[in-house]
This record gives structure tokens, sequence and C-alpha cells, in this order.
């Protein structure tokens, strides 16, 4: 989110560079937390994992707090210091990009008016995750960087749900658009196709397929989560019990008390990016003083409040004012074209906290589509299995509830109720499948109304044009539907290697993309014309097999950003210049190996990294800044989970990481283990039950 405000505010805080060594701790504030005693036993595996025992759920997520932050004490600080909106403190003008975003939406003053309506339940596993954090910060004061910022409340823990929910979808570009004074990015695309976050940052690929269409008769469920293999959005692996029945083994983020996506002995889920227009924005009338807007013939009083930013400069922290607008729609912004409110999918919600944890409890499908039914959780795919063979995909967003008369994709009238929504639709109008005909479902960020195959799609007539469901179609959910719907009887192997399938269709829009290369007439440019017939013999894979398949990828990358947000393509022959010679001067020749070239990369770790930016194998974004010239992934393919039942309802999971289990520690054997089995598409298992974790345990302790 790149904000104009802070480089010339920064000019400004240097006049208080006196007072601001002093001025941000001494603003912090301190928080009262309950005192109460939690008692979790800790196994961890033999690579790393925790595995997390207690008598209550509340336990539980005190275990579960203290192990994550044995590995990742950094990142969880860094999520912490966002919700008291002191990111900046942290990570200087970036944070403060954060913070101010936290104060626009005003997500504390969201968790602190609902935070009393979550269950008593939910509010005790919030704050014994909370004590956790507390006690591992006061046994490791060295590693606190922040002043005053623990101990840490339950609050805290919801302020961060509420913060990061929305930027699943996209609500940052908005915020970023006018921000700048931009065009929104919808206005930009092409008719609905909503854009959701940048490409380079969405995907997920996610299979369920039932006992009827797999040889080994199990229901399959496969869990292939595309996030950033570093920061407060990366995987972390976790197995909870407790005798309150919070039984899971799965992945969560930095800062939650509980595991967010996986499986219990009953059912499992698992996510993936959907697009739908779940942002409106409405354009006020303002009076000549700018202090009032117009509102159904009246004129309302604009609320303005004056907030400090806390920026990181050397050993400073200085103070950066901003003022914070809202209107009755929501949160607003003033750039050089007027005054514009946003309203969005989550508004004043906390929801979400009490969904997810609803979820992992639930212990057959009538108990999960119930907590689902919440409607908490502001978007995101879901795809579930469980152990009696069915299998089911849910469109899920919080979908504003709009009034017809207005098209929602363009900028809205700000001086009439007639154009804003008041609340969310029902969980019975959300796009899903149960069940179907063909036996599996599965998507890939693509359209929901392709989803389960010939015969078995949803009708996009059936549901109204105001839920802003995308149409687009990725390389992945083409080729993930054409596999799954040739096979009738689907074995194991052939499901695993349709996962790791890295082929693009010609039928997908990688086709007519390169079918623009092949067309081009360089008989003016020879190098040109040289990287031309070696991409004419590109063989459709980013296997490594061939020598095209990095020009080949290279050139798709250049293409999926403008494919994804529906905006025009680049010309082609501009593109495959560009492609050339910087292929020519990073590595000195347009044919290098892809395995060469695209790299796993961690500590001393260095491995030759397959797959592609729209493929199922999935390296959605490299790190160019490496030393040799070679790109480093850091985006695409990373927690994957297995996870079968067989017909007596037993369940069976396997799991793996890019790199380990201990996420920021280079001293841990358990920093880069798990790299070599992730880049051969092997996996490790996941010991659910507490018994069998036991049983491979290399540490048992309670903290």
């Amino acid at each position: 989110m790149m904000r104009k405000f802070l480089w010339a505010s920064l000019a400004l805080a240097g006049v208080v560079a006196g007072a601001g060594a002093l001025w941000e701790p001494l603003a912090a504030t301190e928080y009262e937390t309950a005192k109460r005693t939690y008692d979790a036993e800790i196994v961890r595996d033999e690579y790393g994992v925790p595995h997390i025992n207690g008598a209550t759920d509340a336990d539980t997520a005190y275990g579960l707090a203290y192990a994550h932050a044995e590995d990742d004490f950094s990142t969880i600080e860094d999520v912490i210091a966002m919700t008291r909106g002191r990111y900046g403190a942290l990570a200087g003008s970036d944070g403060a990009k954060v913070d101010y975003v936290m104060h626009l939406l005003g997500v504390r003053e969201t968790a602190e008016k609902h935070y009393m309506e979550l269950s008593p339940e939910v509010r005790a596993v919030c704050e014994a995750y909370a004590a956790g954090l507390n006690y591992y910060a006061s046994k490791h004061p060295g590693e606190v960087r922040l002043s005053k910022l623990f101990p840490v409340t339950g609050q805290d823990i919801v302020t961060g749900f509420v913060l990061r929910a929305p930027f699943f979808y996209g609500l940052d570009s908005t915020i970023a658009a006018l921000t700048e004074g931009k065009p929104l990015p919808k206005d930009s695309a092409a008719p609905m196709t909503p854009i959701g976050r940048d490409p380079e940052m969405n995907g997920s690929n996610a299979f369920a397929v039932s006992p009827k269409r797999m040889a080994d008769g199990k229901t399959w469920l496969i869990s292939n989560s595309h996030q950033p293999y570093e920061g407060q959005v990366a995987w972390y692996e976790a197995v909870t019990h407790s005798g309150e029945g919070l039984d899971m083994a799965g992945a969560l983020f930095p800062g939650s008390p509980f595991v967010l996506l996986g499986h219990n002995r009953n059912l499992g889920w698992t996510n993936t990016v959907n697009r739908p227009d779940l942002t409106d924005v409405y354009k006020l009338v303002m009076n000549d003083a700018g202090d009032k807007y117009r509102y159904d013939g009246k004129w309302l009083p604009l609320t303005a409040t004056r907030v400090w930013l806390p920026v990181k400069m050397g050993p400073f922290n200085l103070p950066v004012p901003q003022t914070i607008y809202r209107s009755i729609h929501g949160p607003v912004i003033k750039n050089d074209k007027g005054y514009f409110a946003i309203r969005y999918a989550g508004i004043d919600s906390v929801k979400a906290v009490e969904q997810y944890y609803r979820n992992t409890k639930a212990t057959n499908w009538a108990e999960w589509t119930k907590s689902m039914s919440i409607g908490g959780i502001p978007a995101t795919n879901f795809i579930y299995a469980d152990k009696t063979g069915r299998v089911a995909y849910i469109y899920n967003a919080r979908f504003p509830d709009r009034k017809p008369g207005y098209d929602y994709t363009k900028q809205l009238p700000g001086d009439t109720s007639a154009a804003m929504w008041a609340g969310p639709v029902g969980f019975d109008r959300y796009p899903k499948i149960v069940d179907p005909a063909s036996g599996f479902v599965q998507n890939a960020n693509n359209t929901p109304f392709l989803a389960a195959g010939p015969g078995s799609e949803m009708n996009p007539a059936d549901y109204s044009p105001y839920l802003g469901i995308e149409l687009g179609m990725t390389n992945r959910g083409l080729r993930a539907t054409e596999l799954l719907a040739a096979d009738r009887s689907i074995t194991p192997e052939e499901l695993l290697a349709i996962k790791m399938d890295m082929t693009y269709s010609k039928q997908s829009w990688v086709g007519s993309w390169m079918a623009s290369f092949a067309a081009l007439d360089l008989k003016d440019a020879p190098e040109l014309a040289k990287a031309q017939k070696l991409l004419a013999s590109w063989d459709w894979s980013s296997d490594g097999k061939g020598d095209a398949d990095a020009l080949a990828e290279r050139i798709i990358r250049f293409g999926a950003r403008r494919n994804w947000r529906g905006d025009a393509m680049p010309d082609p022959r501009k593109t495959l210049q560009e492609a050339v010679d910087e292929f020519k001067t990073r590595f000195g020749r347009i044919d290098p190996q892809l395995g060469d070239i695209q790299r796993l990369r961690r500590g001393n770790v260095d491995l030759p990294m397959f797959g592609g930016s729209d493929a199922l194998r999935a390296t959605t974004m490299w790190d160019a800044d490496q030393a040799d010239g070679k790109v480093r992934v850091r985006h695409g393919d990373s927690y994957i989970m297995l996870v079968r039942w067989d017909k007596a309802g037993n369940v069976l999971s396997e799991s793996i990481q890019p790199y380990g289990a201990a996420t920021t520690r280079p001293d841990s054997p358990h920093y880069t283990d798990q790299m070599k089995l992730f880049v051969a598409g092997k996996y490790k298992p996941v010991h659910f039950e507490w018994a069998d974790a036991v049983k491979h345990a290399k540490r048992r302790y309670r903290p």
C-alpha cells in the first residue's frame, strides 16, 4: 500500500526529532491482563512440529502461543505491534502505512466495541493465547524489541483478525488507489472480474474427491495454499488437542489462537482466495467548509480524529500526525479529487474469530455449516471433506446485501441511502456445491461456476449479479478440472500427480498469450527471432526438462498480472525484447535451465525449484535481488496437507512446508529440514493422535 502522505510527513517529523527519541514509548499504552493459571504440554516431533495438549481449549491455546513464539516470536511481535498501531516503530515508514490503515478502518475500536459479543469460550481462548505470549516475553526479555508492547490482551488477538481479514480480498488496493488519487482498481478491470489481491500474492489450489471417484475408496482432501514463505501471513504448522475437543491438525498464521485450516477426526477444510466485489466507494458531497457532507437531504458532520503514527528513523521513533475521517458509510479518504467513503465486507465485525473457532469444533456437516452460517469470514473459498464421504465447495464471502438500481462496480453517490447496503446476505444465498455427481470439487482461484466438472457445475443465472462473483479462469483451475474429469477412477498416485502438475493448457489464457509471440514478424530482429524459435520449442510445462522452460516462464510472468486484473496484455514484441535483455544481462544466455535459475534458498540450503506462476505446482513470486543473478522462490506452493478417511472413518494425513517448523530460528535443525522433501514433491507424516505424537516425541515439556 503506497501512501504519499508518509513521505511528506516524515520531513515534518524531523522538527520533533529531539522529543522523538522518547515520545513513542511514552505514548504506548499498558494493558492489564486477567490473572489465571494455564497448563499445557508440548511435544515436538522429529520435524519440530509442536503438538499441544491441554485439559481445556484455553490451556491448549496457551501452549500453542508459547510453542509458536519459540519458533517465530519476532513475527508474532510484528503482528501484535500492528494491533496497537505501533508497527511503524518497528518497521519504519512501511510499518506506519499499516498503522494508518488500522486507524482508518477503526480496527481497534471494532474489537473493543464487539469483544464481549464473542462467546465466553472464544474470549477464554484468545485471552489464554495472549497469556502464553506474555509468559514467553517475560522469560525472554532480550527478544522483545518494542517497549511496553507486552502484556498482550485477548482484544489484541481479536484486533489482529479484524485488521488482516479484508486484505485477503483486496481492500488494500482500493485504499492505495484512493490515497494516491488514482482510478479504482475495479474501474479498470474487465466486467465481472474483481481485482482482489495482487496476482503475485494470490493463489492456492484445493481438491476434495469422494470415495466413488477414488480407486482406493477413500475420501481425499488436498490443501495447497499459496502464501509467502515468511512474514505475518506465512503458514505455521501445529497439532492441538484438548479435553474440550479442540482437536485439529493444520496451519495457522502468527497471532492466531487456533488452527485455521486442516482437519480434525471427522472433517476437514481448506481455503483458496476468491475475488468477489466486496468493496463499495462513495463520492461525498461536501459543504464549503469541508466539515459536513450531504446525506438524504441533511448535512451530517464528517468525523475527524487526529492520530499520531510512530515511525522508526534510525535510533528514533518520530511522531507523524494524520487526520482520520469517517462518515455514515465508513472510513473516508480525502485526495485531490474530493472525499471518498469506503464500505467493505467485514466492516465493524469480529465474527470471523467466532466462526474459525466453531469450524474447528464441528464434528459433522450440520455443525460445520452452522458455523459457516455465522458469516464472519469476509472472503475465501472453502473446500470441505469428511469421513462420511461428503465433499463440498462453498464460495464464501460476507456479500453486501446491495439494493438494485446502481452499478456497484463503479463509484457510487454518497448523498443517498438508496445506494448503501445495511448488512451481508445469508449463508443460504452463497454459491455452493455439495456432493456433486462428478465426485470431486476443486478451486484454484477460478470462477466458482467451474468447480466440479461437466454436469455438476452451478448455473451463474441462479445468483444475483449484485454478489459481484468473478468469472475469470486460471490455468490451474482449468488443468485441475481437465485432469480430474478425465479420470473416472483416480489412484492416490494420480491425484498427487495432478496436484504437482506443471503443464499449461493451450485452452487457458497462456495459450493465446504464447500465440501472440509466435505471430510476430521478426525478420528485422535476429536475436528476437532466435528467442521466438526457442519459445516455439517449448513443451508447455515448467518441469525443467526443456531448454525453453525458463524463458517461457518469464514470458508468462510478464502477462500474469495483466490477465488477472483483466487489463490489456502488454505488447508481445516489447515483452520479448525485455525478456531477452534481462536473460542476457542476468544469465548471459536466453536458454538457461529453469532449475539452474529458479531456486529454493534458505540459510546454506540452495535447491532447484520447478513449477510455474500459474501451474498447479506453483512458484508464484520471485526474489530477483540474488547476488548471482538467479531468482529465489518466496511465494507459491507453501503449506501442503494431504488428508484421507478410510471406509471405517479413520483419518490419516501428511504435510510439508517449504522450509521447516522453526521459521525464524537459523540455529535450529528445523530451520531448513523440510526443504529437500518439498522440492522433491514428497511429504512427512502428521502424527495427529496424541499417543502417536508422544511415540515420535523428540522433546516433551510444559511451558
